[in-house]
């Protein structure tokens, strides 16, 4: 199975509520997708910032956008996109040190 979406890392906005915990199982339960990782790293008197991390053997990328915004939330960027028959990891070159 090729030229389907396997990772997508996302920096989203989103509101207190509803919480992590249910933001995550509610994207957990798109069919395709096998991983879900949130990670907290701003909060404010209103929002929250995440990174979401998917991965999937076929990610529904339309289905997870519609997932956050019924949440309220809203996608900032799309920080990564992996697709294909494998997850190619990325590899440190001497320009990155």
């Amino acid at each position: 199975m090729s030229g389907v979406i396997k990772r997508v890392v996302l920096d989203v906005l989103k509101p207190h509520e509803p919480s992590l915990l249910e933001l995550a199982t509610s994207i957990s339960t798109i069919s395709g997708i096998e991983g879900v990782n949130l990670s907290l790293y701003e909060v404010d008197q209103q929002t929250e910032n995440v990174k979401v991390t998917i991965e999937g053997n076929k990610i529904d990328f339309n289905e997870v956008k519609k997932i956050i915004e019924e949440t309220g939330a809203v996608i900032h960027s799309i920080d990564e996109v992996a697709a294909g028959k494998q997850l190619v990891e990325e590899v440190e070159t001497l320009q990155d040190r």
